[in-house]
Formats: structure tokens, sequence, C-alpha cells
């Protein structure tokens, strides 16, 4: 997959990505999953602000996306930036970054545990 496809779904979209780590964690699998999106609207809205922790960056971007075949997006549990490479993505569920995302965030992430995030992440 390209950085340019990857960037095309999460701007529309919250991806349930599975990928390889760029570093390498001790004790750690090399794959990792991840819930991200950059849906501008789903972010700054008033509960991506308030629920997501979501907040813009604050300065100009160093990091070139298609030179890197890798994208920035906001990790949704972890509540930060990541980088994900395009090329070693596999996409595990899509779903509409709208209403229906926040019926799915409600049920299904919101709930988990602090040990359940974890294991979601090393799976």
């Amino acid at each position: 997959m390209t950085a340019a496809t990857l960037k095309s779904l999460l701007l529309n979209n919250v991806l349930d990505l599975k990928y390889t780590r760029r570093t390498p964690v001790k004790g750690k699998p090399s794959t990792r999953r991840m819930l991200c999106t950059k849906s501008y609207e789903l972010l700054n809205s008033t509960n991506g602000r308030v629920v997501l922790n979501y907040r813009p960056p604050k300065r100009q971007k160093q990091f070139n996306e298609g030179k890197n075949n890798a994208v920035v997006v906001w990790d949704i549990i972890m509540q930060d930036y990541r980088i994900v490479s395009a090329e070693s993505v596999q996409i595990v569920r899509q779903v509409p970054a709208n209403e229906e995302f926040w019926k799915y965030f409600n049920e299904e992430v919101y709930v988990m545990t602090t040990e359940q995030k974890g294991r979601y992440m090393n799976s």
C-alpha cells in the first residue's frame, strides 16, 4: 500500500491497523495494532478534543510522508501522534469517522481496561 492510499482512507475513517514496528521493542511482538485516524472533522470536534484528547500540531510537520512511504496519524488509544509505515500495514477494521465511530468507540474501546488495551496493541 502507498502512503497516499493509506492517508486517503484515514482522512474519512478510523482504521484498526496492524503493522511492523519500525524499532523493535524488547519483550514485545514485532507487530503492533493501533486504532487511528487523520479525520480533521472527527479530531477537531468537541468529542475529539475532550474524549480523544486530540491536540493540533504546534508547528509545521518536518516529516515527508510521501518520501518515507509513511503516514503521521493520531493514535486514539495512546492519544498521541504516531508514524505508520504504509508498506507493512494491514487494515483489520475500517469504521467511518462519523457517528458510527462514536457508537463503536463507546461500546468497544471506551470500556476496555488498561490491560485489555495493552493486549490489543500487542496482538
